[in-house]
């Protein structure tokens, strides 16, 4: 169903993060269509709409100008523009200043509408290869050390994986306090370039990427997919360990299966639950001739 944008109205537009086929039928016809598109640098949409032959004006919008810009975008809204909000790159308001304006025309009963598009976050999750179940978008961490390193103590016991943005020159640094606070040993995915032509992933352990990058220069924008913190297994009294196992011989599981796989919910020695498995007397399971090891 296709209608022209409505007057009054905010529409939230997605734009290509990097190859310009990402561009969605909507999108252009919506920025055909309005009054004005306020863009992050009019520089950068002015390319995006040369290339795709839409003469809509442009106000600039950006971190710098927002306090003075949002009251003239939303009395243009009140007196009837239909306007288009984009960012360099991606879905707006997010990690940039869009989300003031948009915040800003909901509090006055402006209508707002989502136009989607790509995003960097969940392209980099969608073929990093690790969990998407669950996950928690931080956008850029602080820049200021301590700030940063403070951030990701709040983020160290945190069990979903967790996406980054980062900028090249501030990479290495990022590297090094990820791995002094989570941890050398967890996962993380660096996708840089992504939908571009040099498009990379680079998959492995936070140690192993802080020593890739001691000797490779970062480039273009990163996005960090970073494994969430294992959840703490259980630990148990023997007891506690016995109960457990005469409970799942009792449900017909053998003696070697439930240890093996009791061992795999605590980290415990299965041979060590084997011999707890071996002196539960248990009138209703058959006996068991010991494992061979």
């Amino acid at each position: 169903m296709q209608t022209d944008p409505k007057p009054g109205t905010l529409y939230v537009v997605g734009t290509p993060i990097g190859n310009l086929e990402d561009m969605t039928f909507r999108a252009v016809r919506i920025l055909q269509g309005v009054d004005l598109i306020a863009a992050e640098d009019t520089r950068h949409t002015g390319k995006l709409l040369q290339h795709f032959q839409i003469q809509t004006p442009q106000i600039s919008y950006h971190n710098h100008n927002r306090r003075s810009r949002i009251p003239e975008l939303l009395n243009h809204l009140h007196t009837g523009y239909a306007i288009a909000l984009v960012t360099d790159a991606g879905m707006p308001g997010i990690s940039d200043p869009g989300y003031e304006l948009i915040k800003a025309s909901i509090d006055e009963g402006i209508s707002v509408v989502p136009i989607p598009g790509a995003s960097a976050a969940v392209t980099a999750l969608s073929a990093a290869g690790l969990p998407t179940d669950r996950f928690v978008f931080e956008g850029f961490l602080p820049s200021k050390t301590q700030q940063r390193r403070e951030q990701l103590e709040l983020l160290k016991t945190q069990q979903r994986t967790i996406i980054f943005y980062e900028s090249p020159h501030r990479l290495q640094q990022t590297l090094q306090d990820l791995a002094d606070i989570l941890g050398t040993e967890r996962q993380i995915v660096l996708a840089r370039e992504l939908t571009k032509l040099y498009e990379e992933f680079w998959r492995g352990e936070i140690g192993e990427a802080l020593t890739v990058y001691a000797h490779k220069k970062p480039q273009g924008e990163y996005t960090l997919i970073v494994a969430g913190n294992p959840p703490i297994k259980p630990q148990l009294c023997e007891p506690q360990l016995k109960a457990e196992l005469a409970k799942m011989i009792s449900q017909g599981i053998s003696r070697s299966q439930a240890s093996r796989e009791l061992a795999k919910a605590t980290s415990l020695n299965r041979r060590h639950l084997y011999q707890l498995a071996l002196a539960i007397d248990t009138c209703d399971t058959l006996a068991e001739q010991p494992e061979q090891e």
